[in-house]
C-alpha cells in the first residue's frame, strides 16, 4: 500500500498565501473554485481544503493526519493535537494577527471589567468565555456568522474580532479596548499520526522547508565582485545572516563576495557598498533559507 498523508489546507482567506508558501517551498497545489480536494503534485500527499476553525477537529479525531490552521482556533476548540511548529505568514503581513475587544466609538465600555452583562458577537465564542471567565467578568457570548463588525451598537455591545491591521475596524468606527490573544498559523498533526515514524518524516520534512521559504520572503542575496585591497572594506559594510562566502576569480587581485541579507536593508547597502570598491553588484531572490 502506497504511504499518503492526508493534509488539510485552509480554505478561505489564507488559501491562495498557503498555496504561494508551498509552491516557494517545493509543491504546486492547483484547486477550481468550487473544489475542496486540491490536486498536489506529490503523491505522497492528499490534500483537503477545510475552513480554519474546523481544521483542528478533523485533525484531533484522525480525519485528517495534519493540518494548518490558526493557533487561535485550536484553543478556542481545545483540540488534542500535537503542534508541529508555527509558520509565520498571512494574507495581509508577516506578522501574528489580534483578536481584540472592539466597542463603538461612543461606547462607555473602556475596560473588560466594563463588560459585565454586556452582549459580546464573536466566532471565537469558547475562548472569550474562557478569557471573561478568567477575568471575573459575566458576560452574554455570542456566535457570530459573520460580519462582526457592523453589529455594535444594535445587535452588540461589542465585538470580539480578529485584525491584522485594525483598518476594518476603524472603517466601522470601531475602538479596540483590550488584545485578549495574539495568534500564528501553525501546522498540527494528529497525535496517532505524529507517532508514525514516515508520517512524522514526511511531516518534519514538510515543516522544515515551509519555515525555509517563509525565511527566504524577507531575504535575498547579494553577489559582487570586490578587489583584494577593498575586501576588508566591503565586507565592513555587509550585515550578514552568516559570515560571507568569498571566493578568488579568475582574474589576480580579485574576489567574488555572496551574501544573504534582509530585502529592507539593501537600498541602504548597496550604494555602501559601490562606494567601498565592490562592482558588479547583484541581487538576486531566494526560494529557501534553511537556517
Amino acid at each position: 500500500m502506497d504511504k499518503i498523508l492526508k493534509l488539510g489546507l485552509p480554505k478561505g482567506s489564507l488559501q491562495d498565501a498557503t498555496f504561494g508558501l508551498f509552491k516557494k517551498a517545493g509543491w504546486t497545489i492547483n484547486a477550481s473554485s468550487r473544489s475542496y480536494v486540491p490536486n498536489i503534485d506529490d503523491p505522497e500527499l492528499s490534500g483537503l481544503l477545510i475552513r480554519a476553525q474546523e481544521m483542528a477537529r478533523y485533525v484531533q479525531d484522525g480525519v485528517l493526519d495534519a493540518g494548518l490552521t490558526g493557533r487561535d482556533w485550536v484553543l478556542d476548540q481545545n483540540a488534542k493535537v500535537f503542534e508541529v511548529g508555527e509558520l509565520v505568514y498571512g494574507k495581509v503581513g508577516k506578522k501574528p494577527v489580534r483578536w481584540v475587544i472592539a466597542v463603538p466609538n461612543g461606547s462607555k465600555i473602556k475596560s473588560v471589567k466594563d463588560l459585565e452583562g454586556a452582549r459580546i458577537a464573536t466566532e471565537l465564542v469558547n475562548y472569550t468565555r474562557s478569557y471573561l471567565k478568567k477575568q471575573g467578568v459575566t458576560a452574554e457570548v455570542e456566535f457570530s456568522w459573520g460580519a462582526t463588525e457592523v453589529k455594535p451598537p444594535v445587535l452588540a455591545d461589542a465585538i470580539v474580532e480578529l485584525t491584522e491591521t485594525g483598518s476594518s475596524l476603524k472603517a466601522n468606527n470601531l475602538r479596540i479596548v483590550e488584545t485578549i490573544l495574539e495568534s500564528v498559523t501553525v501546522l498540527i498533526a494528529n497525535k496517532k499520526a505524529w507517532e508514525d515514524p514516515w508520517k512524522r518524516k514526511k511531516l518534519e520534512n514538510i515543516y522544515l522547508l515551509l519555515r525555509g521559504a517563509i525565511s527566504a520572503d524577507s531575504r535575498v542575496g547579494l553577489k559582487m565582485n570586490v578587489p583584494d585591497k577593498k575586501l576588508d572594506e566591503v565586507i565592513k559594510t555587509l550585515p550578514a545572516l552568516h559570515t560571507p562566502t568569498i571566493s578568488s576569480l579568475t582574474d589576480t587581485g580579485w574576489h567574488s563576495v555572496e551574501v544573504i541579507v534582509e530585502e529592507a536593508v539593501v537600498r541602504d547597502i548597496v550604494p555602501k557598498l559601490k562606494n567601498a570598491g565592490a562592482t558588479g553588484i547583484v541581487e538576486y531572490p531566494l526560494n529557501k533559507v534553511i537556517l
